[in-house]
C-alpha cells in the first residue's frame, strides 16, 4: 500500500516539474520578441526603446515608449554631443529639429512611432531625445549611432560638482511705464538647483541666453555668489534683460558647464507708446510746418497802398446806402394863368433849364397831382362864410 502511494506522489511531482520547465522554456522563447525594456520603464518612470541602435541617413527607426503621462504630447529628436548621463550639452540646438516627430501617448502612457534618421548639426555621440512638450516636464535619452556621422569626445565637466535644476523655472517681475515707451524689458529668472556631484560648487558662473523665434540664443555670463555642498540645493535668481524696443515671443535658456539646464518662454508685449509717439509726430509736425509757412508768407507778402486797398475794401451797409443816388423830388410846372381845367402841357409855363420837374403821370392831370395847389389851396377846402342856421 505504501508503495502505491509513493508511486502516485512521485508521478504528480514529476508532472509539475515538467510543467514548470515548459513555462520557463516558453518565457525564454518569447522574451526576445517582446523587445528590450529600459530600466526607467521597469521602475515606473518614463522610458524609451529603439528598434535599432544604429542606422544611416535616409533610414528610419521605431521608437517605443512606456510609463509616460497619459495623453501627453511628446517630441522626438536625434541629437549630437549628448549621452544619457549628461543630457543635451548644447540643448536642442544640437538636434535635427527640422526632422523631429511629435507623438501623443495613449491612455496607458504608451506610444510607438517611426523616426527618420538624419545627421544632427553636432557630431556624435548621439541620442534619441524624447521630451514632453506641455505639462509636467519629463525627458529621456536613448543611445543611438548615426552611421557615417563624425564622432568627437564630449567636453570635460567643470570640477567635481554637478548642478541640476530641481524645480521649474519662472520669471519674476513686471513691466513699467517706461517699457511701454520702448525701455528694455527686464525680469528675474528664478530656479532651484541641487548639487548631485561629489564636490562642492563654489561661486558658479551661469550663462543666460535669450533667443527670438528660430534664431540662436545670445549668451551672457551671470555670476552667483555662494557655495552648494554635495547633496544640497539652493534657490538662485539671475537678472534677464532684453534690448530696447524688443517685443514678441522669446525663450530664456539657462546653461552651466556647457549643458543647458532649463528653458523658459517669455512673451513681451509691443511698446505701443512708441507707436503712439510716431502717430502724433506724423500729425503735429506737418501742422507746425504749415503754420510756420503761413507766418513766413504773411511776413514777406508786399503791403498794398491805402487807395488801392480802399478800392477793394468791403463796404458796409450804411456806407453802401449813402453811395446810392437818391431820386429828385417831383416838381410839376404851374398851371396856365387862365386857370382853365384840361389845359395841355404845352400851355404850361416853361421851366427854366436846370430846374427839376415832376413827371406827369397818365392818370393825373397837372391840376390834381398829389401835393400840388388846386384852386390856389394846398389843404382841404373849408367854408369861410358865416354859418347859416335853418329856419326856426
Amino acid at each position: 500500500m505504501s508503495g502505491v502511494v509513493s508511486g502516485v506522489l512521485s508521478g504528480v511531482l514529476s508532472g509539475r516539474a515538467r510543467m514548470s520547465a515548459l513555462v520557463a522554456a516558453l518565457a525564454l522563447v518569447l522574451a526576445p520578441l517582446a523587445g528590450p525594456v529600459s530600466p526607467a520603464s521597469a521602475a515606473g518612470k518614463p522610458g524609451v526603446s529603439l528598434s535599432r541602435s544604429e542606422a544611416g541617413t535616409g533610414g528610419s527607426i521605431t521608437v517605443t515608449g512606456n510609463g509616460w503621462r497619459p495623453k501627453a504630447l511628446l517630441m522626438m529628436l536625434i541629437c549630437g554631443q549628448a549621452v544619457p548621463s549628461r543630457g543635451l550639452i548644447d540643448g536642442t540646438n544640437s538636434c535635427a529639429n527640422a526632422d523631429g516627430r511629435a507623438v501623443t501617448t495613449d491612455a496607458q502612457g504608451h506610444f510607438s512611432k517611426e523616426l527618420p534618421v538624419t545627421e544632427p548639426p553636432e557630431p556624435c555621440p548621439c541620442v534619441v531625445h524624447v521630451a514632453t512638450v506641455t505639462g509636467e516636464k519629463a525627458e529621456v535619452d536613448a543611445i543611438f549611432m548615426v552611421a557615417g556621422h563624425s564622432v568627437e569626445p564630449l567636453p570635460k565637466e567643470v570640477g567635481g560638482g554637478r548642478l541640476s535644476v530641481l524645480t521649474d523655472t519662472r520669471l519674476d517681475g513686471s513691466s513699467g511705464l517706461l517699457t511701454w515707451f520702448g525701455a528694455p524689458a527686464s525680469r528675474g529668472l528664478v530656479f532651484t538647483v541641487g548639487n548631485i556631484g561629489t564636490a562642492a560648487v563654489k561661486d558658479p558662473v551661469f550663462q543666460i541666453g535669450t533667443s527670438h523665434g528660430v534664431f540662436a540664443p545670445q549668451w551672457e555670463e551671470q555670476d552667483w555668489r555662494g557655495t552648494i555642498a554635495p547633496g544640497k540645493k539652493a534657490q538662485i535668481k539671475l537678472p534677464v534683460e532684453l534690448a530696447a524696443g524688443a517685443h514678441g515671443d522669446y525663450t530664456v535658456s539657462l546653461r552651466y558647464g556647457g549643458k543647458v539646464l532649463a528653458e523658459q518662454p517669455w512673451g513681451v508685449g509691443r511698446p505701443w507708446g512708441v507707436t503712439l509717439f510716431w502717430i502724433l509726430l506724423a500729425v503735429v509736425v506737418p501742422a507746425a510746418v504749415f503754420r510756420v509757412g503761413m507766418a513766413v508768407v504773411d511776413r514777406v507778402r508786399p503791403r498794398r497802398s491805402a487807395g488801392r486797398a480802399g478800392r477793394h475794401r468791403s463796404l458796409r451797409l450804411p456806407e453802401l446806402a449813402s453811395r446810392v443816388p437818391r431820386p429828385a423830388p417831383f416838381r410839376m410846372a404851374k398851371a396856365s394863368p387862365s386857370g382853365v381845367p384840361g389845359a395841355s402841357a404845352s400851355a404850361a409855363t416853361p421851366v427854366p433849364p436846370g430846374t427839376a420837374t415832376n413827371p406827369t403821370l397818365p392818370w393825373f392831370t397837372p391840376d390834381n397831382v398829389p401835393g400840388t395847389a388846386a384852386n390856389g389851396q394846398l389843404s382841404a377846402p373849408h367854408d369861410t362864410g358865416p354859418t347859416t342856421k335853418g329856419n326856426t
